[in-house]
């Protein structure tokens, strides 16, 4: 095993590239509760942000010549006791549904929408099922 690890609150994150950097800070603060850390820009843009949302530290920048936003936009998959009120508020603010909320098979609830910034964020419930119990429902 590699050693070296830190205190951080996870060691291994992701780093969203999106336009308009900026105010995606902004909008994962007022509508995710983010936690907004050092925010390095030069020349008018976002080249290191940190940010804590729900539970997770991200980074992020402007999208550049050397790191375009990616087309479609990452998927980050979010474990919430109230999926259903998170996809509202995300709705409310510019989000649209990639998938509805909707019941899964085997117990609980998952959809995903897209951000503002190209973002795919799904939601569910925690899975409480076995992986017998998911293979059963998803007929295999």
């Amino acid at each position: 095993m590699m050693g070296g690890m830190t205190d951080e609150p996870n060691a291994v994150r992701p780093k969203l590239v999106v336009g308009r950097a900026a105010d995606a800070l902004t909008w994962y603060a007022d509508v995710l509760g983010a936690e907004v850390g050092p925010v390095f820009g030069h020349d008018g843009t976002v080249v290191f942000a940190t940010l804590d949302v729900l539970g997770t530290r991200l980074t992020l920048k402007d999208a550049d010549g050397a790191d375009p936003a990616p087309t479609p936009g990452p998927i980050l998959d979010v474990v919430h006791d109230d999926p259903d009120a998170l996809a509202r508020a995300t709705l409310d603010r510019g989000a649209t549904v990639v998938h509805p909320m909707s019941d899964r098979p085997w117990g609980g609830r998952w959809g995903r929408v897209r951000d503002p910034f190209g973002v795919q964020w799904l939601l569910a419930t925690p899975d409480d099922a076995t992986p017998e119990e998911v293979r059963a429902a998803m007929g295999g």
